[in-house]
């Protein structure tokens, strides 16, 4: 029997769910939420850029809640994903919980416990009222900075500190909505400035999921997760895959999350962004490493073509997830509370 799937959102994500749900035998596409007009009644397949699916998108929710379907994909639009909007997504994640269909989401909410009680307690609600279960999931975070440390630790017999260091290079990234709306990059100072609080919350929140998750799952006891920023501007003009970066608008971010007791740093979580590689030679280079330290002390790097299609892994990871998901309990479902996730319905997809 194949899952039922309603796919909502239709932009970077979204599409390559709908792509990876045609092309595999044990989901079928039951519908496609849009928040932009121009698509509304247009072929699932073809906002896809693949052939006709025979489903058509809406906008329209209470048809989508109307429908009967095993499970959402929860994936809006990057632009909606901070401040406002995404306590907006909560509600339509509770909505369409609520409706007997279990949901899927990668705008956060990996490890809701981190955002307090009245999340919590929302999220659960609607899960009871439909008899649903609901999962956040995630590239990073979601698998690097908390599923990989979390699996290299069945190895360890003592553990003074976890550090993740993400190192990207965005200049060959073509979203634009990710690069330049969501991150921020290419805006002056005094624009980063005015939207920094917002995006800095965000941003911050999705990180102290991880970090806590790791604590949490290991069994450590944080007495605090800080945050450190440094942002650097960019010495002439660059242009990049998701547009123009103008010389003086900010090129690289350096962040840094660390878990601590006292004032030791037990998890440390440091992203450095780049959307040239000229930039910041004084701040780390490399890969995108994890560091354990304890007994045995370990280190794992990946290379640097270790994804060639970064926007998928999010999106294969929630369609990975749909099984798993739609098998569990009624309730939030985190990854500490489900089992292995592992991409079992990917041998049989169709490589046409």
């Amino acid at each position: 029997m194949a899952y039922r799937i309603i796919q909502w959102g239709s932009g970077n994500v979204g599409t390559r769910v709908i792509r990876e749900i045609a092309r595999r035998p044990d989901l079928k596409l039951q519908a496609v939420f849009v928040y932009n007009p121009a698509k509304t009644g247009v072929d699932a397949g073809t906002i896809a850029g693949i052939g006709e699916l025979g489903v058509k998108a809406t906008g329209d929710v209470r048809r989508i809640l109307a429908l009967d379907a095993d499970c959402v994909i929860h994936a809006p639009l990057s632009s909606k994903i901070y401040g406002d909007e995404l306590e907006e997504d909560l509600e339509a994640i509770c909505t369409l919980l609520a409706s007997g269909k279990n949901v899927i989401s990668t705008v956060g909410y990996m490890y809701p416990k981190v955002y307090g009680a009245r999340v919590v307690n929302k999220l659960t609600r609607a899960c009871r009222l439909g008899g649903a279960s609901f999962h956040g999931t995630g590239a990073n975070p979601g698998w690097l900075g908390d599923l990989v440390p979390l699996t290299m630790t069945a190895l360890s017999g003592r553990i003074d500190q976890i550090v993740v260091r993400e190192i990207s290079d965005f200049s060959t990234y073509p979203s634009p909505e990710i690069i330049l709306d969501t991150m921020g990059f290419g805006r002056t100072p005094a624009r980063f400035r005015e939207g920094s609080e917002r995006y800095a919350d965000w941003l911050t929140g999705l990180f102290r999921e991880s970090i806590q998750m790791v604590a949490d799952g290991i069994g450590l006891k944080l007495d605090s997760i800080d945050t450190n920023f440094r942002k650097a501007l960019a010495p002439r003009a660059f242009s990049i895959a998701a547009g123009t970066i103008a010389k003086g608008t900010v090129a690289a971010q350096r962040w840094e999350w660390s878990g601590k007791v006292g004032r030791r740093k037990r998890i440390v979580h440091e992203t450095v962004w780049r959307v040239h590689k000229s930039m910041c030679d004084e701040w780390p280079r490399g890969n995108h490493s994890v560091t354990i330290k304890g007994e045995p002390n370990m280190y794992l790097e990946f290379g640097p073509d270790w994804n060639d299609d970064p926007l998928s892994a999010t999106s294969l990871h929630a369609v990975n997830a749909v099984p798993y998901v739609c098998a569990a309990p009624t309730g939030i479902q985190t990854f500490l509370d489900l089992p292995w996730i592992v991409g079992r319905g990917a041998a049989n997809s169709s490589t046409k």
